[in-house]
């Protein structure tokens, strides 16, 4: 029997798992989640989406729960000017020492985020051959950003892409094996940049830029874009419900919704430096 046709479960048998076995093992990673796991270093959170993304630290935790001892098979499909891996990831019992599950993993420097940089100066981006810089359109709230790139050397990143290749193949293995996709996504979990590795820290979000501020009118409402900012910061900086409409009620509003312009540097700094240290709280979108 080829190992892929085998059932990808913690206890290998010719009948169905038991439903006390399922229910305990989802119980299992539930409880790890809530005492063990910690937002931002085994998981990761972004407002809108409707489950966390499994980082690199929180598979190996599952892993060594469930007993689990991996293996890593890499293919080098690199070729000139490109840098690209595969790798497998395959799952064995330490118990009993059975297959239990594979992963698939690849990242190549071809991906927009390896490929092309942020250019550091004016020199630089003068410096840089016009068929190797181009000009990134993107969006934040109702303005229109525009950002000067360069492209990378792709060699510079190969070791990096070859930690990301096996990090989604691991995270890939340990999301089928445990049955913990009802609970963690992989669809995002590489949302860091180059050179920085998502397990570290959860990112705060980036301010928008100034010339985008100074071009509204401080009369006027903040954009839903801004809105959503503001709650990503009060839950990256631990703000529970109660202290989220405490710090707004205090500034005078009753909903973020309220907030103008003139006063959203202010009320942001709030919470950057406000930081209970406590539980985890989902914040409401609507206050």
């Amino acid at each position: 029997m080829n190992e892929h046709d085998e059932t990808n479960a913690l206890v290998l048998s010719e009948k169905p798992l038991p439903i006390s076995q399922i229910k305990w093992q989802t119980g299992q990673i539930q409880t790890l989640m809530k005492e063990v796991l910690q937002n931002g270093h085994h998981y990761g959170t972004i407002p809108g989406c409707p489950k966390p993304t499994l980082l690199k630290p929180g598979a190996e935790i599952l892993a060594q729960m469930f007993h689990l001892s991996t293996d890593s098979e890499i293919t080098d499909l690199s070729r000139e000017g490109v840098i690209r891996y595969q790798v497998k990831v395959k799952l064995t019992s330490r118990q009993t020492g059975k297959f239990i599950g594979t992963g698939i993993g690849e990242c190549s420097s071809d991906e927009d985020k390896y490929a092309w940089k942020k250019s550091t100066s004016d020199g630089e981006w003068e410096a840089t051959a016009e068929a190797n810089r181009r000009i990134k359109w993107g969006r934040y709230g109702d303005n229109v950003t525009q950002t000067r790139q360069i492209r990378t050397n792709p060699s510079d990143s190969a070791n990096t892409i070859l930690k990301m290749a096996k990090k989604r193949a691991l995270v890939d293995a340990v999301l089928t094996a445990t049955c913990a996709s009802d609970i963690f996504t992989q669809d995002i979990e590489d949302m860091d940049d180059v050179g920085h590795d998502a397990a570290k820290a959860q990112p705060k979000p980036a301010p928008p830029p100034q010339e985008m501020r100074s071009k509204q009118n401080p009369d006027k409402p903040i954009t839903e874009g801004q809105r959503k900012r503001l709650y990503a910061i009060a839950k990256s900086n631990g703000c529970s419900d109660d202290i989220f409409k405490k710090i707004i009620v205090e500034q005078g509003y009753q909903a973020s919704k309220d907030i103008l312009v003139k006063d959203y540097d202010k009320i942001v700094s709030l919470f950057e430096m406000k930081n209970e240290g406590g539980e985890d709280q989902a914040l409401p979108f609507e206050s």
